[in-house]
């Protein structure tokens, strides 16, 4: 893992949300997407080298309202930058994590992701994200 790639954050509307981290940061968000497997729309924020993630769910049945239902607003998960996203699940499993898709699926934001389960991570749900040359 090179580097904290972006933080995720569920949000019940990506409209109200998109505003409040503009006049957060000073700026508009730089993209917008919708990530229909996932059933999640996104929206992204850089402030300085650092990434933010908005996520809003699309659907009911969908991780990001099933997140929102349970814990509310906040903080989703923490994605880390890697070279070689199949080596490193397989190195990660072999140091016993558990990885919730081992097939690395299309992301936002030109990604390949993958995710670890939480209960091995202290509570903390990571993404694992390599660039899509």
């Amino acid at each position: 893992m090179r580097k904290i790639e972006h933080i995720g954050i569920a949000v019940k509307s990506l409209e109200t949300s998109n505003l409040l981290f503009e006049k957060l940061f000073g700026n508009p968000p730089y993209k917008e997407e919708e990530v229909a497997s996932e059933g999640v729309k996104t929206s992204f924020f850089m402030n300085g080298p650092n990434k933010i993630e908005l996520l809003e769910a699309t659907n009911p049945e969908s991780p990001i309202a099933k997140f929102l239902e349970k814990k509310g607003e906040g903080i989703h998960h923490i994605a880390f930058d890697v070279e070689n996203i199949v080596s490193e699940i397989a190195r990660l499993q072999k140091e016993g994590f558990v990885v919730l898709n081992e097939t690395p699926k299309k992301g936002a934001d030109n990604k390949l992701v993958a995710f670890l389960h939480p209960k091995g991570t202290n509570g903390v749900l990571v993404e694992l994200c390599q660039e899509i040359p």
